[in-house]
């Protein structure tokens, strides 16, 4: 009876732990242990609603620009995450049994929808800034009961949460004037809040006389996590552009890959965390839906018996490999016994020069390796050493790496990166090691170059000429893949009963005016270096049709029969496999077999009895 209930409580899945575990791990997915939540503590003092100078948008309207965004991705990204917007400092009050006064919780702590994106847009502008001193007005300021009512939107919530983060928009330095009880109960509650978790920010704005943290906002705020999180920022922001910015570094949760473990040496290993700093954009997949309900469906994979039509246990199946006209049938304990390699980690094997890794070595996108010190302490100190020593020494960590139980080992070069930061101290890049995956000997092929016609020198300068006035400063950001961008503007559309869906501007197709203007004569100097004078690359060359076009219709392909004594040839050989799915269908067709699947390993099951009568 155990045995049932394993095999219904797993059913859900179409393959074995131990198949899902040979994915590509670029494109694997994260397991995560709970949802994420972000709760954004908006002030709606007036204060926030003088605009800037030149007309610069006002704190109140940056801010409703950066929850937007953030209510976008969150829907495009991960949908499933949760995210409220409380106001405090308002006039009116809105909240759970209205217990705290000057607090309106405009978004309770739910995932984002394309009604709350609607109504965080109404917000902005000049007509958002009327309906909210309707809907909101500016009042006396608690910072403590906004505290305290956001952590009863925290307790209310019966899911699980991996990642509980609040943030606090505000342009006043000193929210409670020289009242030091209400400085004290917001310190306090403040205080309760890390206790249970909750991670605060504060995304100070700009204003006139200065933005000063020290004045109580330095004892609201959390510390850093690690030392590669955005710790707390004196300067305050001024421009959307660096709100969003720092925004997005802090709601966006760092994942592992994986955790593994670097052996440095008999008995010294450090703990650390495989990272992807890139990766490839794609559509997500479609949804199959309930056609009643319009839910999502849930795929169920059972097994069946052919013949008899009972369902199959897991240990009533078994999986086996044709070799030589015989079926080896092999146990799961086999198959995982001869999947395994090593355990998950990586292995020091040794250290090379940095110029001794070469381009051409390059095979898949790398990945970042960091310590987590949470795992094993002194991993961090350890990890620290080596980078600096390596950087010193200007070489590279050849190691061992098998990421995952069932995978094979490959081998990475662990280059040395430093730390940056730009001017207002915020992290542009992270110190750590990129591991590059290094190619094995038969991954490096010799190329058979055609040969064509060689330039000349003078060509040649010419062609260099222009290469330089060509080139610029390229930003992988700044080009991005026009076809996702309409995807997701089609899409939000949708789902906001736009007219129209949002412009875009398609930034890979080439500037022909601005090219024509840098290169100006140079382009023809080429071609009459290059191309005979009476060239013309528009004009069409005459073609000569086939036979098969003169016909009316394409060339189709001569079918392929084989005669019984062929195919024994193969079957005796055991090169049945060779052959084509089409061609197997005509040979069971031309011996009169008949088959009840159209899968290969099936034709020839079907055509070995047939030919071994």
């Amino acid at each position: 009876m155990a045995e049932w209930n394993a095999y219904y409580r797993n059913g859900d899945d179409d393959e074995d732990d131990d198949e899902t575990e040979e994915g590509d791990e670029s494109g694997g997915d994260y397991k995560h242990t709970g949802r994420d939540s972000l709760v954004f503590l908006v002030d709606a003092s007036k204060e926030m609603f003088i605009k800037g100078e030149d007309g610069e948008p006002s704190n109140f309207d940056m801010t409703m620009q950066c929850v937007r965004s953030v209510y976008t991705s969150k829907i495009i990204s991960s949908d499933k995450d949760l995210v409220a917007l409380v106001f405090y400092g308002t006039k009116h009050s809105k909240n759970p049994q209205n217990t705290f006064k000057h607090v309106y919780v405009y978004h309770d702590l739910d995932s984002p929808g394309a009604k709350w994106v609607q109504e965080v847009e109404s917000l902005r502008g000049e007509k958002g800034a009327r309906l909210a001193a309707e809907t909101l007005g500016s009042g006396d300021t608690s910072l403590g009961d906004a505290l305290w009512c956001c952590s009863n939107l925290y307790s209310d919530i019966k899911l699980r949460l991996s990642h509980k983060r609040l943030m606090i928009f505000t342009c006043r330095d000193a929210p409670h004037g020289s009242d030091s009880k209400l400085d004290r109960q917001a310190r306090t509650k403040a205080g309760d809040l890390k206790e249970t978790g909750v991670i605060i920010d504060l995304m100070h704005l700009k204003k006139s006389d200065g933005f000063d943290v020290s004045l109580f906002f330095c004892d609201i705020v959390s510390p850093p996590e690690d030392e590669s999180e955005l710790g707390l920022q004196l300067e305050a922001c001024g421009k959307l552009e660096d709100l969003q910015k720092r925004v997005r570094a802090k709601e966006q949760r760092k994942r592992a890959l994986a955790r593994l473990s670097l052996t440095l040496g008999e008995g010294m290993k450090v703990a650390v965390g495989v990272y992807v700093m890139a990766l490839s954009a794609k559509k997500p997949p479609p949804i199959r839906l309930h056609r009643d309900t319009n839910e999502p469906a849930r795929t169920k994979t059972r097994l069946y018996h052919t013949q008899t039509g009972s369902l199959l246990l897991p240990s009533d199946t078994k999986k086996a490999q044709v070799y030589g006209n015989k079926q080896i049938v092999m146990e799961k304990d086999e198959l995982m016994w001869m999947k395994k390699f090593d355990d998950p980690g990586l292995v020091l094997i040794g250290f090379k020069p940095l110029d001794r890794l070469k381009l051409h070595h390059h095979i898949r996108p790398a990945v970042f390796i960091y310590p987590e010190e949470q795992q094993v302490t002194g991993s961090a100190c350890v990890f620290t050493a080596l980078l600096q020593k390596c950087s010193e020494k200007g070489v590279f960590a050849v190691c061992r790496y098998t990421s995952r139980r069932n995978t094979p080992p490959c081998f990475v070069a662990l280059v040395p990166q430093k730390e940056q930061v730009d001017e207002g101290q915020v992290q542009m890049t992270p110190p750590g090691f990129n591991a590059i995956f290094l190619p094995f000997a038969e991954d490096v092929r010799t190329l058979d170059v055609p040969q064509n016609p060689t330039a000349s020198d003078t060509q040649v300068d010419k062609m260099k000429d222009i290469v330089h006035k060509l080139r610029f400063r390229y930003r992988s950001d700044a080009f991005e893949n026009p076809v996702l961008q309409q995807h997701y503007r089609n899409l939000e559309a949708l789902a906001l009963d736009l007219m129209a869906p949002e412009h875009i501007e398609d930034f890979t197709l080439p500037k022909i005016d601005s090219i024509d203007d840098r290169l100006g004569p140079l382009v023809q100097d080429f071609k009459d270096l290059v191309y005979p004078a009476d060239y013309n690359p528009g004009a069409k060359t005459a073609s000569k049709r086939k036979p098969a076009e003169a016909g009316g219709g394409a060339e189709k392909k001569p079918k392929v029969e084989m005669s019984k004594e062929e195919l024994q040839e193969l079957a005796q050989k055991g090169t049945l496999a060779k052959l084509t799915v089409p061609v197997l269908k005509d040979a069971c067709k031309q011996f009169g077999v008949r088959t009840t699947g159209t899968k290969k390993m099936e034709l020839i099951d079907a055509l070995m009895a047939q030919l071994t009568k």
